[in-house]
């Protein structure tokens, strides 16, 4: 992993067993442990599309169960490497990742208000935004996915599972032989 992120300035991370399928920026500083996926990425392109509503989708699909809760867990193997990319455009690449750096930039103001004490602080976490699901957040997300839906030429509105099926379909045809 040291190797893989030593010339990043930050890399992805998500949790393997979550709630809720966030994605985070860390500082390369910041080594994981083995409860954390770690993705050698740092654009905001690949940041977008993970937090998609579709690759959310996809990995909760293919991914398995863990705990008397039943979270899901996120396995690179099945939810990741499996996952079909769409292949945008320019113009389409800029706008998934401008829309990403949106949520992000929302999500980082909310979690790191500048005048909260740390009592506050000690309660905004992913996990209490994404259970209280506020209007700014559900319509950055929105923003996001209709961007991804853009890039892989699907309507806006598309189901979950048409868009399933239709990720299904991207990852057969572009299976090795």
């Amino acid at each position: 992993m040291r190797r893989a992120i030593a010339n990043l300035k930050r890399y992805l991370a998500t949790p393997r067993v979550a709630r809720h399928r966030s994605f985070v920026w860390l500082p390369v500083e910041i080594l994981a442990d083995s409860r954390i996926f770690v993705f050698a990425r740092d654009d905001d392109y690949t940041f977008g599309l993970l937090q998609s509503r579709f690759h959310e989708t996809w990995s909760l699909r293919l991914g398995s169960w863990h705990g008397v809760g039943n979270d899901p867990v996120y396995n690179t193997t099945t939810c990741f490497e499996t996952f079909p990319f769409p292949e945008p455009s320019v113009r389409q690449h800029r706008a998934i990742a401008d829309a990403a750096q949106e949520l992000e930039v929302s999500r980082t103001a909310w979690l790191h208000p500048e005048s909260a004490s740390a009592a506050e602080l000690s309660r905004r976490t992913l996990t209490n935004l994404y259970n209280e699901r506020p209007t700014w957040l559900a319509n950055a997300h929105a923003a996001l996915d209709a961007t991804v839906a853009d890039a892989y030429g699907w309507p806006t509105d598309i189901s979950e599972d048409d868009a399933l099926a239709r990720l299904l379909a991207l990852n057969l045809e572009r299976e090795p032989a």
